[in-house]
């Protein structure tokens, strides 16, 4: 394996395990909430209330901003841009209407049918899915895993190639601004 290979996997794998570092802490004070109604005896009540929806909502918001994030960073992405809006409008459809709908039908209503105890524990596991994939794309999208290919110097992998296949010289970061002198007041 390769120097870069190796890096390439590193990478991922910190990437892998920052994304779930991210769900974990979304769904901690779920969990506590979850542990003191085991502790009660209430476990099967918390199906029945809408946490594991407003987790399932945070998450589904959280996977939307990586979305934007990849969709407003690069602006060469062409083709891409309309899975991306896919991806989002997804996300709204799947997660975050119905994770809403539930959250105000659950605390609007004294009689919560039982379907609410499969439904929320599969919001969420999509929501995670969704978001998983959502901070995958964005780093994919923002250049986040770029190495050195096998045989290239440094200098050769800066430059990048458009969708026409010429090549160009790497830009500046968006927000690298230069600074006017003397207009800082230092």
């Amino acid at each position: 394996m390769t120097n870069s290979q190796q890096r390439s996997e590193s990478q991922s794998l910190s990437m892998m395990y920052g994304t779930y570092a991210d769900i974990l802490f979304v769904l901690f004070p779920f969990l506590v909430i979850g542990m003191q109604r085991l502790w009660e005896g209430q476990l099967y009540e918390t199906l029945m209330r809408p946490d594991l929806s407003i987790a399932a909502a945070i998450l589904a918001g959280l996977a939307i901003g990586k979305f934007v994030l990849g969709l407003v960073t690069n602006r060469d992405l062409g083709r891409y841009k309309e899975r991306i809006v896919f991806f989002i409008a997804l996300t709204l459809f799947v997660v975050l209407g119905p994770s809403i709908i539930l959250i105000l039908s659950i605390l609007g209503s004294a009689d919560v049918p039982g379907f609410v105890a499969f439904i929320q524990p599969i919001l969420l596991i999509v929501a995670i899915s969704l978001y998983t994939t959502a901070v995958s794309i964005s780093n994919i999208l923002t250049g986040f895993g770029r190495e050195t290919g096998v045989g290239q110097t440094d200098g050769e992998s800066a430059r990048q190639f458009t969708d026409a296949g010429a090549l160009r010289e790497p830009r500046s970061a968006p927000l690298d601004l230069p600074r006017r002198a003397g207009s800082d007041g230092l």
